[in-house]
């Protein structure tokens, strides 16, 4: 049976494409980059995965009808190019096709909605708005290939260091921690939300004797944030693990953190020369600043701050500042923190609660959890909740609940990290925030 591509299959990616296949006949698949047209030669780029090769035309040398087919290219058509490689010093790779072949797999439509090779610049709106072309730019490319092997990184801690993967809910009948920042939903009969956090059924694996458990999925915020650091739909990297307190899962995140920058550096070298962004490895161990400190420290820069209060974005600035690369804040005041993270006995004022931060952005937040039930049912009354609503989550600390920790990254703001990007809506395939639903 003869398929669509005339029973073609691609015999090379750009990046394999070397002065080793001198003389060699290939077949490259990709879309027309740029076209230039000097009248006695051709030279086209094709763009796929991995980068750009050039197929150059003398017009006296290849057959009429493979030139004609090349003067009727349009930007980002998808062609099919059969030809033998030669050696050009000036050409990508230092080498070029000269075609024998054509097949044009798809005419693309024109004028484009906006330019993928950025000689015309385009706003970020126009930019999601095209996202699949927006997504044909190297630059664009090489954050998702880095966000991707990040993932992957973790995923493998997390296994190499015998946690187990869960999937949990995302359609919830109350809230996390509750508050209003959930998004309602019609549920048959009744009202549900998206989950905010896998937090609670986290705590609930802590109960079935899992011991430690992992999950990398969306969560869902109804927070009316326009920033750059905010979305209302983001990846979490959540973890929990029983017999643990902060410091045991502290050590956990700093040396997944770790290598993360080692793998990312290692692998990804290519992706993070195209966005001109260096990975510095630090030093085991991250620094850890009190929130005492912390507080002591925003005053100095001029920025007032009460203690007991969360962390304005001006005493971010003012304690990125001051702190270079990744640093823990530690015990934080109970009170500004959930039901669930555990009071200090001798200081109860005071949590057992942390954030992970990179300079003046907030990558991770985690805590000793409440395992004791009525412990755990008293704070939930504190912060004016209805422990009523935590029926089915707090059975579990009935029936033999061990101490357990954990705590969740924001995957996306990780990627920011890692690739020198100040815009999370630069690390979504589709970032969802208060006006943008589509595409």
């Amino acid at each position: 049976m003869q398929g669509l591509l005339k029973e073609w299959r691609r015999t090379h990616y750009s990046k394999n494409v070397n002065s080793d296949l001198k003389e060699k006949e290939i077949i490259i698949m990709g879309w027309i980059h740029e076209i230039r047209d000097l009248g006695g030669i051709i030279f086209v780029l094709v763009r796929d995965r991995d980068g750009m090769i050039q197929v150059t035309a003398p017009t006296k040398e290849v057959d009429d009808e493979i030139v004609k087919q090349i003067r009727n290219f349009r930007k980002e058509s998808v062609v099919a190019i059969k030809g033998t490689v030669q050696e050009s010093g000036k050409a990508p790779n230092g080498v070029e096709i000269i075609p024998s072949e054509i097949q044009i797999l798809n005419l693309a439509n024109q004028p484009l909605p906006m330019d993928p090779t950025e000689k015309v610049k385009a706003e970020i709106d126009t930019r999601l708005d095209s996202r699949f072309l927006d997504l044909r730019k190297q630059n664009v490319s090489s954050i998702f290939k880095i966000k991707s092997q990040m993932l992957r990184t973790v995923r493998d801690f997390f296994y190499n260091n015998e946690f187990v993967e869960i999937n949990t809910p995302k359609l919830v009948a109350s809230a996390t921690e509750g508050g209003t920042e959930l998004f309602p939903i019609t549920y048959f009969e009744r009202e549900a939300f998206l989950g905010q956090s896998p937090q609670l059924y986290k705590q609930i694996m802590m109960s079935s004797g899992m011991d430690r458990v992992f999950e990398i999925a969306q969560i869902f915020r109804a927070e009316e944030h326009d920033t750059l650091r905010h979305l209302n739909e983001v990846v979490s990297i959540d973890m929990e693990a029983s017999f643990m307190d902060d410091i045991d899962v502290i050590k956990i995140l700093n040396n997944m953190i770790q290598q993360v920058l080692i793998d990312i550096k290692t692998n990804c070298s290519e992706a993070l020369e195209i966005l001109e962004h260096e990975i510095e490895i630090p030093e085991c161990n991250f620094p850890i600043v009190r929130y005492d400190d912390a507080v002591d420290i925003v005053n100095s820069k001029g920025v007032e701050m009460e203690w007991g209060e969360d962390l304005s974005r001006a005493g971010e600035k003012a304690l990125g500042d001051t702190m270079d690369g990744f640093y823990f804040l530690t015990e934080w005041p109970s009170e500004i923190k959930p039901f669930y993270v555990m009071p200090n006995k001798e200081d109860p004022t005071k949590s057992h609660a942390f954030d992970l931060m990179y300079k003046d952005l907030e990558i991770s937040s985690g805590a000793t959890r409440v395992h004791q039930y009525d412990l755990l049912v008293e704070k939930i009354a504190e912060k004016g909740l209805n422990p009523d609503a935590f029926k089915s989550y707090l059975k579990a600390f009935e029936y033999g609940m061990p101490p357990h920790a954990g705590w969740g990254v924001g995957a996306d703001r990780l990627t920011m990290v890692l690739t020198g990007t100040n815009n999370i809506r630069e690390t979504v395939l589709f970032p969802r925030d208060r006006r943008r639903l589509t595409p």
